[in-house]
């Protein structure tokens, strides 16, 4: 949580970094290219967020209980540019709901689980930001 933010956007296999921000997958599940039955996805999803709520718990624990922040709110808004979204954005496509801890004044953290298409990975998905979270932008 102290490291220094990336002072350019930085995109490295399962990190994306930036100003103001760290966005790292902390977990995988497999993927689902050649697997064509229900229960082994779900039970795959049920796996990624039983660590999720582990995590969450430990958390929890230390910080208090997470506000729940609905992703939808940030979708291809939280930069200028709508080209390029950012992490919240990126967030809103693969995820429905962030659960956000503020552990200091200067820093907050997000988990969530998402999947960005139905043959690609569950992934457990931690966001470090700066200050607090953006509020979501009215239209």
């Amino acid at each position: 949580m102290a490291t220094p933010f990336a002072e350019i956007e930085d995109r490295d296999g399962a990190e994306w970094s930036g100003p103001g921000f760290r966005l790292a997958a902390l977990m995988e599940s497999r993927d689902f290219w050649e697997v064509h039955d229900p229960d082994v996805v779900d039970a795959e999803e049920r796996r990624v967020e039983t660590a999720l709520d582990t995590l969450s718990a430990a958390l929890t624990n230390a910080w208090g209980a997470p506000t729940t922040v609905e992703l939808w709110l940030y979708r291809e808004t939280d930069l200028p540019d709508p080209a390029a979204p950012g992490p919240l954005g990126f967030l809103a496509d693969v995820a429905s709901e962030l659960r956000v801890w503020q552990p200091s004044v200067d820093r907050w953290l997000g988990l969530t689980v998402g999947q960005a298409d139905p043959e690609l990975p569950f992934r457990l998905l931690a966001l470090v930001g700066a200050g607090t979270l953006p509020e979501p932008p009215t239209t």
